[in-house]
Protein backbone atom coordinates (compact mmCIF):
# COMPACT_ATOMS: atom_id res chain seq x y z
CA UNK A 1 0.00 0.00 0.00
CA UNK A 2 1.28 3.48 -0.83
CA UNK A 3 2.30 5.60 2.11
CA UNK A 4 -0.47 7.76 3.52
CA UNK A 5 -3.08 6.98 0.88
CA UNK A 6 -5.98 7.57 3.23
CA UNK A 7 -8.04 5.05 1.28
CA UNK A 8 -10.21 4.25 4.30
CA UNK A 9 -12.46 7.29 3.92
CA UNK A 10 -15.38 7.92 6.27
CA UNK A 11 -16.85 4.70 7.66
CA UNK A 12 -19.65 3.83 10.01
CA UNK A 13 -17.63 0.74 10.93
CA UNK A 14 -14.45 1.72 12.76
CA UNK A 15 -11.24 -0.05 13.68
CA UNK A 16 -11.45 -1.16 17.32
CA UNK A 17 -8.36 -0.39 19.42
CA UNK A 18 -7.39 -1.50 22.88
CA UNK A 19 -4.11 -1.76 24.72
CA UNK A 20 -2.61 -4.18 27.21
CA UNK A 21 -2.25 -2.21 30.40
CA UNK A 22 0.70 -3.81 32.16
CA UNK A 23 2.99 -1.11 33.60
CA UNK A 24 6.10 -3.22 32.84
CA UNK A 25 5.64 -2.63 29.10
CA UNK A 26 5.28 -5.29 26.45
CA UNK A 27 8.96 -6.11 25.86
CA UNK A 28 10.95 -8.37 28.17
CA UNK A 29 13.47 -5.55 28.65
CA UNK A 30 10.95 -2.71 28.61
CA UNK A 31 11.02 -2.01 32.35
CA UNK A 32 14.79 -1.47 32.18
CA UNK A 33 14.61 1.30 29.58
CA UNK A 34 15.36 4.85 30.75
CA UNK A 35 11.92 6.05 29.58
CA UNK A 36 9.98 3.45 31.57
CA UNK A 37 8.23 4.02 34.90
CA UNK A 38 10.80 4.22 37.73
CA UNK A 39 8.95 1.51 39.68
CA UNK A 40 5.81 -0.45 38.90
CA UNK A 41 5.10 -2.92 41.72
CA UNK A 42 1.65 -2.14 43.17
CA UNK A 43 1.81 1.44 41.89
CA UNK A 44 -1.74 2.69 41.28
CA UNK A 45 -0.47 5.97 39.83
CA UNK A 46 1.23 4.14 36.93
CA UNK A 47 -2.09 2.54 36.00
CA UNK A 48 -3.96 5.83 36.30
CA UNK A 49 -1.43 7.58 34.06
CA UNK A 50 -1.69 4.91 31.34
CA UNK A 51 -5.50 4.94 31.43
CA UNK A 52 -5.58 8.72 31.09
CA UNK A 53 -3.09 8.74 28.20
CA UNK A 54 -5.12 6.10 26.38
CA UNK A 55 -8.38 7.97 26.98
CA UNK A 56 -6.78 11.12 25.60
CA UNK A 57 -6.15 9.11 22.42
CA UNK A 58 -9.74 7.78 22.34
CA UNK A 59 -8.62 4.15 22.63
CA UNK A 60 -11.62 1.91 23.15
CA UNK A 61 -10.33 -0.14 26.05
CA UNK A 62 -7.60 -0.93 28.53
CA UNK A 63 -7.10 -4.67 28.99
CA UNK A 64 -5.52 -6.51 31.92
CA UNK A 65 -4.47 -10.14 31.66
CA UNK A 66 -4.25 -12.02 34.94
CA UNK A 67 -3.17 -15.22 36.63
CA UNK A 68 -3.84 -16.94 39.92
CA UNK A 69 -0.37 -17.71 41.19
CA UNK A 70 3.29 -16.74 41.15
CA UNK A 71 4.95 -18.22 38.08
CA UNK A 72 8.42 -19.30 36.92
CA UNK A 73 9.87 -19.97 40.38
CA UNK A 74 11.49 -23.08 38.89
CA UNK A 75 13.29 -20.89 36.31
CA UNK A 76 15.49 -18.58 38.42
CA UNK A 77 16.76 -16.34 35.60
CA UNK A 78 13.30 -15.74 34.14
CA UNK A 79 11.72 -15.38 37.58
CA UNK A 80 14.24 -12.72 38.65
CA UNK A 81 13.85 -10.77 35.40
CA UNK A 82 10.01 -10.78 35.68
CA UNK A 83 8.52 -11.40 32.26
CA UNK A 84 5.55 -9.05 31.54
CA UNK A 85 3.23 -12.05 31.31
CA UNK A 86 4.15 -13.51 34.72
CA UNK A 87 2.92 -10.75 37.06
CA UNK A 88 4.23 -11.88 40.49
CA UNK A 89 2.84 -8.78 42.25
CA UNK A 90 -0.12 -7.04 40.63
CA UNK A 91 -3.55 -5.75 41.61
CA UNK A 92 -6.57 -8.00 41.17
CA UNK A 93 -7.86 -6.51 37.89
CA UNK A 94 -11.55 -5.90 38.67
CA UNK A 95 -10.60 -4.22 41.95
CA UNK A 96 -8.05 -2.08 40.10
CA UNK A 97 -10.53 -1.10 37.41
CA UNK A 98 -13.04 -0.04 40.05
CA UNK A 99 -10.40 2.49 41.12
CA UNK A 100 -9.50 3.52 37.54
CA UNK A 101 -13.18 4.07 36.77
CA UNK A 102 -13.02 7.04 39.14
CA UNK A 103 -10.14 8.61 37.18
CA UNK A 104 -11.58 8.11 33.66
CA UNK A 105 -14.92 8.56 31.95
CA UNK A 106 -14.90 6.93 28.49
CA UNK A 107 -12.30 4.19 28.10
CA UNK A 108 -13.46 0.57 28.41
CA UNK A 109 -12.09 -1.57 31.26
CA UNK A 110 -11.56 -5.24 30.34
CA UNK A 111 -10.44 -7.60 33.10
CA UNK A 112 -9.64 -11.31 33.16
CA UNK A 113 -11.43 -13.92 35.26
CA UNK A 114 -11.11 -17.69 34.90
CA UNK A 115 -14.06 -20.06 34.61
CA UNK A 116 -11.84 -22.94 35.74
CA UNK A 117 -11.37 -21.68 39.29
CA UNK A 118 -14.08 -19.06 39.78
CA UNK A 119 -17.80 -19.58 40.28
CA UNK A 120 -20.30 -18.01 37.82
CA UNK A 121 -22.13 -16.11 40.57
CA UNK A 122 -18.93 -14.36 41.72
CA UNK A 123 -17.92 -13.55 38.15
CA UNK A 124 -21.37 -12.18 37.31
CA UNK A 125 -21.49 -10.08 40.46
CA UNK A 126 -18.09 -8.41 40.20
CA UNK A 127 -18.35 -7.55 36.49
CA UNK A 128 -21.91 -6.26 36.88
CA UNK A 129 -20.67 -4.12 39.77
CA UNK A 130 -17.81 -2.79 37.65
CA UNK A 131 -20.23 -1.95 34.84
CA UNK A 132 -22.28 0.18 37.26
CA UNK A 133 -19.23 1.80 38.87
CA UNK A 134 -17.81 2.75 35.46
CA UNK A 135 -21.07 3.85 33.83
CA UNK A 136 -21.15 1.00 31.32
CA UNK A 137 -17.50 0.35 30.47
CA UNK A 138 -16.86 -3.17 31.80
CA UNK A 139 -15.64 -6.16 29.83
CA UNK A 140 -14.94 -9.73 30.99
CA UNK A 141 -12.05 -11.63 29.43
CA UNK A 142 -13.20 -15.23 29.86
CA UNK A 143 -10.23 -17.59 30.22
CA UNK A 144 -9.90 -21.27 31.14
CA UNK A 145 -6.39 -20.84 32.67
CA UNK A 146 -3.38 -22.34 30.92
CA UNK A 147 -0.88 -22.34 33.77
CA UNK A 148 -0.85 -25.83 35.30
CA UNK A 149 0.48 -24.82 38.73
CA UNK A 150 -2.49 -22.51 39.40
CA UNK A 151 -4.52 -25.61 40.24
CA UNK A 152 -2.59 -26.01 43.50
CA UNK A 153 -3.90 -22.68 44.77
CA UNK A 154 -7.48 -23.94 44.50
CA UNK A 155 -7.36 -27.28 46.29
CA UNK A 156 -6.48 -29.34 43.23
CA UNK A 157 -3.41 -31.49 42.68
CA UNK A 158 -3.78 -31.45 38.89
CA UNK A 159 -4.93 -28.93 36.31
CA UNK A 160 -8.20 -29.65 34.55
CA UNK A 161 -7.87 -31.12 31.04
CA UNK A 162 -8.66 -29.00 27.97
CA UNK A 163 -11.98 -30.70 27.12
CA UNK A 164 -13.34 -30.37 30.65
CA UNK A 165 -12.10 -26.76 30.93
CA UNK A 166 -13.99 -25.69 27.81
CA UNK A 167 -17.14 -27.58 28.78
CA UNK A 168 -17.03 -25.76 32.12
CA UNK A 169 -16.35 -22.42 30.37
CA UNK A 170 -19.35 -22.87 28.05
CA UNK A 171 -21.66 -23.63 30.95
CA UNK A 172 -20.22 -20.83 33.07
CA UNK A 173 -20.83 -18.29 30.28
CA UNK A 174 -24.47 -19.35 30.03
CA UNK A 175 -24.96 -19.07 33.80
CA UNK A 176 -23.24 -15.67 34.03
CA UNK A 177 -25.41 -14.26 31.26
CA UNK A 178 -28.56 -15.68 32.86
CA UNK A 179 -27.58 -14.02 36.14
CA UNK A 180 -26.99 -10.70 34.37
CA UNK A 181 -30.59 -11.02 33.12
CA UNK A 182 -31.98 -11.48 36.66
CA UNK A 183 -33.61 -8.06 36.84
CA UNK A 184 -35.62 -6.00 34.38
CA UNK A 185 -34.31 -2.56 33.51
CA UNK A 186 -37.28 -1.00 35.33
CA UNK A 187 -37.24 -3.37 38.34
CA UNK A 188 -36.45 -0.66 40.90
CA UNK A 189 -39.08 2.14 40.79
CA UNK A 190 -38.04 3.40 44.27
CA UNK A 191 -41.36 5.22 44.61
CA UNK A 192 -41.32 7.19 47.86
CA UNK A 193 -45.00 8.09 47.58
CA UNK A 194 -46.24 4.49 47.40
CA UNK A 195 -43.45 2.87 49.37
CA UNK A 196 -42.60 0.46 46.57
CA UNK A 197 -38.83 0.12 46.25
CA UNK A 198 -38.79 -2.76 43.74
CA UNK A 199 -41.26 -4.63 41.57
CA UNK A 200 -41.35 -8.34 42.54
CA UNK A 201 -42.68 -9.18 39.08
CA UNK A 202 -39.50 -7.84 37.46
CA UNK A 203 -37.03 -10.36 38.84
CA UNK A 204 -36.54 -14.05 38.10
CA UNK A 205 -34.64 -16.97 39.54
CA UNK A 206 -31.84 -18.46 37.46
CA UNK A 207 -32.60 -22.06 38.49
CA UNK A 208 -29.60 -23.56 36.71
CA UNK A 209 -28.52 -27.12 37.36
CA UNK A 210 -25.91 -28.49 34.96
CA UNK A 211 -22.83 -30.67 34.76
CA UNK A 212 -20.52 -28.24 36.58
CA UNK A 213 -22.73 -25.71 38.35
CA UNK A 214 -25.95 -25.42 40.33
CA UNK A 215 -27.07 -21.79 40.72
CA UNK A 216 -30.43 -20.65 42.05
CA UNK A 217 -30.05 -16.89 41.57
CA UNK A 218 -31.09 -14.16 41.13
CA UNK A 219 -28.03 -11.94 41.06
CA UNK A 220 -27.96 -9.26 43.77
CA UNK A 221 -26.94 -6.53 41.31
CA UNK A 222 -29.41 -4.54 39.19
CA UNK A 223 -29.33 -4.77 35.39
CA UNK A 224 -26.24 -2.96 34.18
CA UNK A 225 -25.87 0.18 32.02
CA UNK A 226 -24.73 -1.95 29.04
CA UNK A 227 -27.42 -4.58 29.62
CA UNK A 228 -24.50 -6.96 30.04
CA UNK A 229 -20.74 -6.37 30.20
CA UNK A 230 -18.88 -7.22 26.96
CA UNK A 231 -17.47 -10.77 26.85
CA UNK A 232 -13.94 -11.28 25.50
CA UNK A 233 -12.01 -14.49 24.87
CA UNK A 234 -8.50 -15.47 23.83
CA UNK A 235 -8.34 -19.20 23.05
CA UNK A 236 -8.00 -20.25 19.41
CA UNK A 237 -7.87 -24.00 19.69
CA UNK A 238 -10.82 -25.73 18.04
CA UNK A 239 -12.72 -25.55 21.33
CA UNK A 240 -11.73 -21.90 21.76
CA UNK A 241 -12.90 -20.94 18.27
CA UNK A 242 -16.22 -22.68 18.79
CA UNK A 243 -16.78 -20.97 22.12
CA UNK A 244 -15.93 -17.58 20.59
CA UNK A 245 -18.38 -18.17 17.73
CA UNK A 246 -21.05 -19.21 20.24
CA UNK A 247 -20.76 -16.37 22.71
CA UNK A 248 -17.71 -14.13 22.32
CA UNK A 249 -18.01 -10.42 21.53
CA UNK A 250 -14.28 -9.69 21.46
CA UNK A 251 -11.53 -12.18 20.59
CA UNK A 252 -7.81 -11.62 21.09
CA UNK A 253 -6.24 -13.07 17.93
CA UNK A 254 -2.94 -14.98 17.88
CA UNK A 255 -2.15 -15.31 14.15
CA UNK A 256 1.54 -14.76 13.29
CA UNK A 257 0.98 -13.39 9.76
CA UNK A 258 -1.64 -11.52 7.78
CA UNK A 259 -2.46 -14.61 5.71
CA UNK A 260 -2.96 -16.71 8.83
CA UNK A 261 -5.05 -13.93 10.41
CA UNK A 262 -7.30 -13.80 7.33
CA UNK A 263 -7.77 -17.57 7.48
CA UNK A 264 -8.61 -17.52 11.19
CA UNK A 265 -10.91 -14.51 10.72
CA UNK A 266 -12.93 -16.24 8.00
CA UNK A 267 -13.02 -19.52 9.93
CA UNK A 268 -14.30 -18.06 13.19
CA UNK A 269 -16.77 -15.64 11.59
CA UNK A 270 -18.01 -18.50 9.40
CA UNK A 271 -19.00 -20.50 12.48
CA UNK A 272 -21.28 -17.80 13.88
CA UNK A 273 -24.42 -18.17 11.71
CA UNK A 274 -25.16 -21.63 13.13
CA UNK A 275 -25.56 -19.92 16.51
CA UNK A 276 -27.85 -17.27 15.02
CA UNK A 277 -25.18 -14.56 15.30
CA UNK A 278 -24.12 -12.05 12.62
CA UNK A 279 -20.35 -11.96 11.99
CA UNK A 280 -20.02 -8.35 13.19
CA UNK A 281 -21.23 -9.37 16.67
CA UNK A 282 -17.68 -10.58 17.35
CA UNK A 283 -14.66 -8.25 17.03
CA UNK A 284 -11.37 -10.07 16.37
CA UNK A 285 -8.38 -8.14 17.70
CA UNK A 286 -4.90 -9.61 17.06
CA UNK A 287 -2.07 -8.61 19.37
CA UNK A 288 0.24 -5.99 17.88
CA UNK A 289 3.45 -4.71 19.43
CA UNK A 290 4.15 -1.18 18.17
CA UNK A 291 7.62 0.36 17.89
CA UNK A 292 6.88 3.86 16.64
CA UNK A 293 9.18 6.83 16.22
CA UNK A 294 8.90 10.23 14.62
CA UNK A 295 11.21 8.74 12.00
CA UNK A 296 12.04 5.15 11.08
CA UNK A 297 15.51 5.70 12.52
CA UNK A 298 14.03 6.62 15.89
CA UNK A 299 11.87 3.47 15.88
CA UNK A 300 14.87 1.32 14.91
CA UNK A 301 16.92 2.82 17.72
CA UNK A 302 14.28 1.97 20.33
CA UNK A 303 14.02 -1.57 18.98
CA UNK A 304 17.80 -2.14 19.11
CA UNK A 305 18.07 -0.66 22.60
CA UNK A 306 15.48 -3.06 23.95
CA UNK A 307 16.93 -6.10 22.20
CA UNK A 308 20.35 -5.33 23.69
CA UNK A 309 18.89 -5.59 27.21
CA UNK A 310 18.11 -9.31 26.85
CA UNK A 311 20.83 -11.96 27.32
CA UNK A 312 20.51 -15.14 25.18
CA UNK A 313 20.00 -17.33 28.28
CA UNK A 314 17.07 -15.18 29.40
CA UNK A 315 15.65 -15.15 25.88
CA UNK A 316 15.74 -18.97 25.73
CA UNK A 317 14.03 -19.19 29.13
CA UNK A 318 11.24 -16.92 27.93
CA UNK A 319 10.85 -18.80 24.64
CA UNK A 320 10.63 -22.09 26.59
CA UNK A 321 7.85 -20.62 28.70
CA UNK A 322 5.99 -19.42 25.65
CA UNK A 323 6.04 -22.69 23.69
CA UNK A 324 5.54 -24.92 26.73
CA UNK A 325 8.70 -27.06 26.73
CA UNK A 326 12.37 -26.67 27.75
CA UNK A 327 14.78 -25.38 25.08
CA UNK A 328 17.81 -24.95 27.37
CA UNK A 329 19.82 -27.74 25.72
CA UNK A 330 18.81 -26.92 22.14
CA UNK A 331 21.65 -25.38 20.04
CA UNK A 332 21.04 -21.63 19.67
CA UNK A 333 21.73 -21.71 15.95
CA UNK A 334 20.14 -25.08 15.34
CA UNK A 335 16.59 -25.49 14.06
CA UNK A 336 13.75 -24.61 16.39
CA UNK A 337 12.50 -27.99 17.80
CA UNK A 338 8.92 -29.12 17.32
CA UNK A 339 6.69 -29.57 20.35
CA UNK A 340 7.14 -32.99 22.02
CA UNK A 341 3.36 -33.21 22.42
CA UNK A 342 0.19 -31.38 23.44
CA UNK A 343 0.55 -29.96 26.95
CA UNK A 344 -2.36 -29.66 29.37
CA UNK A 345 -1.80 -25.92 29.62
CA UNK A 346 -0.61 -25.17 26.07
CA UNK A 347 -1.65 -21.86 24.51
CA UNK A 348 -2.66 -20.65 21.07
CA UNK A 349 0.24 -18.16 21.13
CA UNK A 350 2.74 -20.95 21.74
CA UNK A 351 1.33 -22.99 18.87
CA UNK A 352 1.42 -19.93 16.61
CA UNK A 353 5.11 -19.35 17.41
CA UNK A 354 6.00 -22.95 16.61
CA UNK A 355 4.07 -22.78 13.32
CA UNK A 356 5.90 -19.56 12.39
CA UNK A 357 9.32 -21.07 13.20
CA UNK A 358 8.58 -24.19 11.14
CA UNK A 359 7.15 -22.20 8.24
CA UNK A 360 10.16 -19.88 8.05
CA UNK A 361 12.83 -22.42 8.99
CA UNK A 362 13.98 -20.41 12.01
CA UNK A 363 16.69 -21.36 14.49
CA UNK A 364 16.17 -21.09 18.24
CA UNK A 365 17.99 -17.73 18.16
CA UNK A 366 16.02 -16.58 15.13
CA UNK A 367 12.76 -17.53 16.85
CA UNK A 368 13.44 -15.65 20.06
CA UNK A 369 14.70 -12.63 18.14
CA UNK A 370 11.34 -12.55 16.38
CA UNK A 371 9.29 -13.28 19.50
CA UNK A 372 10.88 -10.99 22.10
CA UNK A 373 9.83 -7.66 20.53
CA UNK A 374 6.21 -8.80 20.28
CA UNK A 375 6.00 -11.25 23.19
CA UNK A 376 4.56 -13.85 20.80
CA UNK A 377 2.18 -11.61 18.86
CA UNK A 378 2.75 -9.49 15.75
CA UNK A 379 5.07 -6.50 15.51
CA UNK A 380 5.21 -3.32 13.46
CA UNK A 381 8.09 -0.85 13.48
CA UNK A 382 8.47 2.52 11.77
CA UNK A 383 7.19 6.08 11.55
CA UNK A 384 3.47 6.91 12.06
CA UNK A 385 2.60 6.51 8.38
CA UNK A 386 4.26 3.10 8.18
CA UNK A 387 2.47 1.95 11.33
CA UNK A 388 -0.90 3.16 10.03
CA UNK A 389 -0.26 1.54 6.62
CA UNK A 390 0.20 -1.87 8.21
CA UNK A 391 -2.86 -1.49 10.44
CA UNK A 392 -5.05 -0.29 7.57
CA UNK A 393 -3.85 -3.14 5.35
CA UNK A 394 -4.87 -5.80 7.87
CA UNK A 395 -8.14 -4.09 8.72
CA UNK A 396 -9.33 -3.53 5.16
CA UNK A 397 -8.01 -6.98 4.14
CA UNK A 398 -10.39 -8.74 6.57
CA UNK A 399 -7.62 -10.01 8.79
CA UNK A 400 -9.09 -8.29 11.86
CA UNK A 401 -11.61 -5.81 13.25
CA UNK A 402 -8.92 -3.87 15.08
CA UNK A 403 -5.95 -4.53 17.36
CA UNK A 404 -4.98 -5.19 20.94
CA UNK A 405 -1.86 -3.04 21.21
CA UNK A 406 1.21 -3.91 23.24
CA UNK A 407 3.47 -1.01 24.16
CA UNK A 408 7.16 -1.98 24.58
CA UNK A 409 8.07 0.79 27.05
CA UNK A 410 5.51 2.36 29.36
CA UNK A 411 4.48 5.15 29.41
CA UNK A 412 6.64 6.33 26.47
CA UNK A 413 5.31 3.92 23.83
CA UNK A 414 1.65 4.52 24.69
CA UNK A 415 2.14 8.29 24.65
CA UNK A 416 3.95 8.12 21.30
CA UNK A 417 1.17 5.99 19.79
CA UNK A 418 -1.50 8.41 20.97
CA UNK A 419 0.36 11.49 19.76
CA UNK A 420 1.76 10.11 16.48
CA UNK A 421 -0.34 7.21 15.17
CA UNK A 422 -3.89 7.99 16.35
CA UNK A 423 -4.07 11.28 14.38
CA UNK A 424 -2.92 9.43 11.25
CA UNK A 425 -5.61 6.76 11.70
CA UNK A 426 -8.21 9.48 12.26
CA UNK A 427 -7.07 11.29 9.10
CA UNK A 428 -7.72 8.10 7.13
CA UNK A 429 -11.20 7.68 8.61
CA UNK A 430 -10.20 4.49 10.44
CA UNK A 431 -10.79 5.99 13.89
CA UNK A 432 -13.42 8.49 15.04
CA UNK A 433 -12.38 12.00 16.12
CA UNK A 434 -13.83 11.32 19.58
CA UNK A 435 -15.55 8.51 21.44
CA UNK A 436 -18.75 7.42 19.74
CA UNK A 437 -20.56 6.96 23.04
CA UNK A 438 -20.17 6.52 26.77
CA UNK A 439 -20.22 2.72 26.96
CA UNK A 440 -17.76 0.10 25.77
CA UNK A 441 -20.47 -1.47 23.60
CA UNK A 442 -21.14 1.82 21.83
CA UNK A 443 -17.46 2.42 21.16
CA UNK A 444 -16.92 -1.12 19.83
CA UNK A 445 -20.02 -0.97 17.64
CA UNK A 446 -21.79 -3.76 19.56
CA UNK A 447 -25.54 -3.90 20.28
CA UNK A 448 -27.03 -3.77 23.78
CA UNK A 449 -28.43 -7.21 24.70
CA UNK A 450 -32.21 -7.22 24.83
CA UNK A 451 -33.85 -7.04 28.23
CA UNK A 452 -35.79 -10.35 28.32
CA UNK A 453 -38.51 -8.75 30.46
CA UNK A 454 -39.21 -6.22 27.68
CA UNK A 455 -38.78 -8.49 24.65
Amino acid sequence: MARGTGQGGARRRMMVLGFTGGALGGHLGGWRHRDSFPTTTMQLQCMVEMARIAERGQLDMMFLADGNGVRQMDKPALFAANSPSDRPAVFEPVTLFAALAQHTSKIGLVATATTTYEEPFSIARKFASLDHLSGGRAGWNLVTTQYVEDAKNFGRDEHMGRVERYERAHESLDVVRALWDSWATDAFPQDKATGQYLDPARVRLTQHRGTHFAVKGPLNVARTPQGQPVVFMAGQSEAGKELAAYGGEGLFGTASSKAQAQKEYADIKGRMPKYGRPPDALKILPALSVFVGRTRAEADALYEELQSLIAPSLAVSYLSKLVGFDLTDAPLDGPMPASPGESVGGTAIGRSVLEMAAREGLSVRGTYERVLPSMGGNMVKGDPVEIADMMEDWYTGKACDGFMLSMPVQPRSLRDFVELVVPELQRRGLRPPDYRGTTLRENMGLPIPADPFLH
